[in-house]
């Protein structure tokens, strides 16, 4: 069987289920609120967000959906905050019944964004 390839979130979320693309979609809205200006694309076959750097992926699965904080140092430091969803590294899971908290995605994206301006400015003044 051929492996499923996307071209952009748009087309990802057409091939969800009604209750899983409403849940990703809200995810992309809350994500495009925080950073208006982040970059929309697919990588690794999963909608991501890309701002000076690659910020957030999300994506679903079978029994559940994840979002991708890509920094595992950021989850343990939520640990409170995440304490009703199940988190391996830097991914969280939810489901269409127990979806994120909008204040909770803002935070990561907030914190994610934090991060990768940092990196840029370390950078600069590397040179």
């Amino acid at each position: 069987m051929k492996e499923q390839t996307f071209s952009d979130i748009d087309s990802y979320l057409a091939l969800q289920t009604t209750e899983v693309r409403l849940c990703l979609q809200h995810i992309r809205e809350t994500i495009k609120s925080v950073v208006p200006d982040a970059e929309e694309l697919i990588s690794y076959q999963m909608p991501a967000f890309k701002y000076h750097g690659m910020l957030v992926y999300f994506a679903a699965f079978k029994n559940h959906c994840s979002f991708f904080a890509g920094n595992g140092s950021l989850i343990q430091s939520m640990a409170d905050d995440l304490k009703d969803f199940k988190t391996s590294k830097a991914t969280l899971q939810f489901t269409v019944e127990n979806p994120l908290p909008d204040a909770l995605v803002i935070k990561i994206v907030e914190a994610r964004v934090k991060e990768n301006l940092l990196k840029l400015e370390n950078k600069k003044t590397k040179k």
